[in-house]
C-alpha cells in the first residue's frame, strides 16, 4: 500500500481496502439474509430461518477495521456464524468510514441504526429484553460508546448486554504495556493504532509521532485520566513481558488543539465518568494476549467491575489483533479465534 501511494497509483487506505473487502457469499439454507436502510444507514440483517418458541436475541455488529476498511461483506461469514449458531437476529451495521468521514459520523451511524432497530424489533420476532450491541476492534469502541449513550435512555429498551472484541478505547496513552510488548505483531502495529484514531479523529494522521510520544495530552489531564488510564491498573501477570516506563515528554499545546477530541467519551470511551459507567449493561470483553489493545480492554474490565457491571472476560492467550474476523478466512482459520467466536456465542446463549 505504501509502495503504491509513493508512485501516485492509488492511497494506502484504497489498497487496503480493497485487499479487505470480502465477497458476497451464497444462499445459506438456515439464514434469511437481507440488505436495508436503518434511518438511511445501510444494514445486512440475519434472520434464523427455523421456527423459534419465542422472541429472539437481537444482536447490533458493528465491524472493525480501524474506522477506515471493513465491510458487510468483509464480516459475513462471522455474523453468518453467530447468528446460526446461538439462533438470534444479527444486525450488521455499514457506518461511514474514515478519513471520508471523520468523527463522529461512524458513531452516529451506529447510534441512529441501534435506534432504529430498537424501535422496530416487532418486525423481526426480537425480545425488547435482548437487545445486545457488539463489535470489534472499531467496532467494539463504537460498541462500547453506543451502550454509553444508551445508558440513560428511558425512551427505548434497556440493552441486555455489550460484547466488546478487543476494543479500542483510549488515545490517551500508547505506551501501556501492551503497545510496546506487541509493538510489531500483525496485524496491528504500535503506529498503525494511532494512524486509525487519527485518521477517524481528523482525516489524516498529522502529527503522529507526538501522539505515539504522549506529547498531545496537557500534563493536568493526563493526571486527571490516571486513575482510569495507567499501568497501576492492569494486573501483574500482563506485565512479565517487560514494561517501558512512559519517559517525560514536552506538551505541545498545538497538537493538543488538534486532538483535543480525544477526550471524548463517544471517541474513547474507557474516559466516560463513573455516573455513566455504573448504569452500563452486563458485558462481556475478549482481549488477545499479543495484541496493542490489550490493555484497553483490561482497563475496562476494571472500570466496569469496580462500577458494579457484571463482566465475562475471556483471554487469549494465543491470540493476536484481527483474530475473529479472520474466521474461515479464504479456507483457514486459527483455533484461537475459533475458541473466542465460540466463547462469544455461549456468553449470547446465556441470555
Amino acid at each position: 500500500g505504501r509502495l503504491l501511494e509513493k508512485t501516485g497509483l492509488c492511497s494506502q487506505i484504497t489498497f487496503g481496502r480493497y485487499v479487505r473487502q470480502g465477497r458476497k457469499l451464497g444462499v445459506d439454507p438456515k439464514l434469511f439474509i437481507q440488505d436495508l436502510q436503518f434511518n438511511k444507514v445501510p444494514v445486512r440483517v440475519y434472520q434464523p430461518r427455523a421456527a423459534s418458541d419465542g422472541r429472539r436475541r437481537g444482536i447490533i455488529f458493528f465491524h472493525g477495521g480501524g474506522w477506515v476498511f471493513g465491510s458487510l461483506d468483509t464480516y459475513e461469514k462471522v455474523c453468518r456464524y453467530i447468528s446460526r449458531e446461538s439462533e438470534s437476529v444479527v444486525v450488521s451495521v455499514q457506518y461511514r468510514l474514515a478519513p471520508e468521514h471523520k468523527y463522529p459520523a461512524a458513531y452516529e451511524d451506529c447510534l441512529n441504526a441501534t435506534i432504529h432497530f430498537m424501535k422496530n424489533i416487532e418486525h423481526y420476532g426480537v425480545d425488547p429484553a435482548r437487545i445486545i450491541v457488539c463489535g470489534d476492534s472499531a467496532g467494539g469502541n463504537l460498541a462500547a460508546a453506543v451502550s454509553q449513550t444508551l445508558a440513560g435512555r428511558s425512551d427505548l429498551p434497556r440493552l441486555r448486554a455489550q460484547i466488546l472484541i478487543y476494543p479500542g478505547l483510549q488515545a490517551l496513552d500508547f505506551n501501556l504495556p501492551s503497545y510496546h510488548q506487541n509493538r510489531g505483531v500483525p496485524l496491528l502495529f504500535r503506529e498503525r493504532a494511532a494512524f486509525f484514531a487519527l485518521q477517524y479523529l481528523n482525516g489524516h494522521a498529522l502529527h503522529m509521532h507526538e501522539v505515539l510520544e504522549g506529547s498531545h495530552i496537557p500534563p493536568d489531564m493526563r493526571l486527571k485520566y490516571r486513575k482510569w488510564v495507567s499501568p497501576d491498573n492492569i494486573p501483574e501477570e500482563f506485565k512479565v513481558r517487560g514494561v517501558k516506563p512512559l519517559r517525560p515528554t514536552d506538551f505541545i499545546a498545538e497538537v493538543y488543539e488538534t486532538v483535543k477530541r480525544f477526550c471524548e467519551p463517544n471517541l474513547c470511551p474507557l474516559l466516560a465518568e463513573d455516573a455513566i459507567v455504573h448504569q452500563l449493561p452486563e458485558s462481556f470483553i475478549l482481549t488477545c494476549e499479543y495484541d496493542v489493545l490489550r490493555d484497553d480492554g483490561l482497563l475496562y474490565k476494571k472500570r466496569l467491575e469496580d462500577n458494579g457491571v457484571r463482566v465475562t472476560w475471556y483471554h487469549l492467550e494465543d491470540g493476536f489483533h484481527g483474530i475473529i474476523s479472520l474466521y474461515d478466512y479464504c479456507g483457514f482459520s486459527f483455533p484461537a479465534g475459533k475458541r473466542g467466536l465460540d466463547s462469544i456465542v455461549s456468553f449470547l446463549k446465556s441470555l
